[in-house]
């Protein structure tokens, strides 16, 4: 296993507070709800699917962050140390994300199609017991309750015994020493609190996997599969929250290198490996992004089943032919191209460059993945307004991220202990024996 060092003693860091920087959160916010009234008022069909398409990217890349946290607690990698808390980070939007999905469990025959043909399609019917509204409420709210409230208790885990370290360290933040007591209720000493969170994490770790990949499913089968209702395809699910995965990759890699410009010592220790590793993932997965895709396209291509084919033609004909193969440049020709060699891994411009990109396709995809089965011929496919409602979600998804790494201390203090490698742990057996 390669060598990763770590420092016996970790700097206690906060992201620093700005004014600045909340106020362009809050005017991002005030930009996008007032958008979203708007356009309510003129085009409710458009906002909501611009409401529903943009809850969909910033809610999966949150939970796709967290689960890149759990992924490399799981393998206990070593490598990312000083981006654990980035990952973890992201949990901070999971409860307003939450709050902006109850509007959306509203939406009745202007967004589900297949409520007003469910009466005389007997395709449908057949589907009944899944199509349904009472169904489609409890199966959104209890799986993304659930969901959330794992990955915000395996962030707690995490964060909770740092909170033993921290104390002095709050700089005067009230914000800082109210959570630092709320979070070590009940404690016992650091040691004891350090084993007791690695336990916990360590069996947590793989029910998030399991509960992650049936619930991101669920997301995109409802909010935009069933759009649809006629046609299905089984990597969809998969497609979808794999994206998900991929998009908190790029996220994670974005707030790191934004994190190196804030003091000396996340430049110090968020370094080049750290880049290229996450260059690396990034890479990786737009290759796997793209072969789910493929694999799920060339099944349909082949088996020339007019139902399997309508999801497909919609998004490659006019007018939807251009805005999926920007999609597919995006995700795929730009970050392929640009992150295969080592360069764009190593420079931190290169690397939030291309992070961006993969973030910028994925956000059109989302899009791309509602609008098109909801499209009403002669409307534009895409109006400045959806940017514009955006902003909501991006104010939100920014100010908690920050709110986070600003509260709790950026880099992680505690670090788990070093398991021996199953070689070593047989060879210390046979030797003991």
């Amino acid at each position: 296993m390669a060598h990763h060092h770590i420092p016996s003693e970790i700097p206690v860091r906060y992201l620093p507070r700005s004014r600045g920087t909340s106020a362009l959160v809050g005017a991002l916010i005030v930009v996008g709800l007032m958008s979203f009234v708007v356009r309510l008022s003129q085009d409710a069909h458009s906002a909501w699917i611009s409401y529903v398409s943009n809850w969909l990217f910033f809610t999966s890349v949150s939970a796709g962050g967290v689960l890149f946290a759990v992924a490399t607690w799981i393998v206990k990698a070593k490598w990312n140390w000083p981006v654990r808390r980035v990952s973890q980070s992201f949990a901070a939007f999971l409860p307003i994300a939450f709050v902006l999905l109850l509007p959306m469990l509203g939406l009745r025959e202007g967004y589900f199609p297949w409520i007003e043909e469910m009466a005389h399609d007997p395709v449908l019917q057949r589907k009944a017991a899944y199509l349904n509204v009472p169904f489609l409420i409890t199966r959104n709210v209890v799986g993304l309750a659930l969901l959330f409230g794992m990955a915000l208790y395996f962030v707690y885990l995490a964060v909770r015994p740092d909170m033993g370290r921290v104390q002095g360290h709050e700089g005067g933040d009230l914000a800082r020493v109210t959570w630092r007591q709320r979070l070590t209720s009940g404690w016992t000493s650091q040691a004891a609190e350090e084993a007791s969170s690695y336990e916990r994490m360590t069996r947590l770790a793989p029910a998030f996997v399991l509960v992650y990949a049936v619930v991101m499913s669920i997301v995109a089968y409802d909010w935009a599969m069933s759009l649809e209702p006629h046609w299905f395809s089984t990597m969809f699910g998969p497609w979808f929250f794999m994206g998900a995965f991929w998009g908190g990759i790029a996220a994670t890699s974005l707030w790191s290198l934004f994190l190196r410009t804030q003091h000396g010592d996340f430049r110090n220790h968020i370094g080049l490996q750290q880049r290229h590793d996450l260059g690396k993932l990034a890479f990786a997965f737009t290759v796997f992004w793209t072969y789910l895709f493929f694999s799920q396209y060339i099944v349909i291509w082949y088996g020339k089943l007019p139902w399997e084919q309508a999801w497909m033609i919609r998004r490659s004909d006019h007018p939807w032919g251009g805005y999926s193969a920007l999609v597919v440049v995006l995700c795929f020709v730009v970050p392929f191209a640009g992150l295969i060699g080592r360069k764009a891994k190593m420079k931190p411009a290169l690397l939030a460059t291309f992070a961006t990109v993969i973030l910028s396709g994925l956000w059109l995809e989302r899009y791309g993945l509602v609008a098109p089965s909801l499209h009403h011929e002669g409307d534009p496919i895409f109006t400045i307004w959806h940017p514009l409602i955006g902003c909501l979600f991006l104010g939100l998804w920014l100010g908690a991220i920050r709110w986070f790494l600003s509260t709790f201390p950026a880099i992680q203090l505690w670090q788990p202990p070093v398991d021996p490698e199953t070689v070593e742990a047989e060879l210390e057996a046979v030797s003991g024996d």
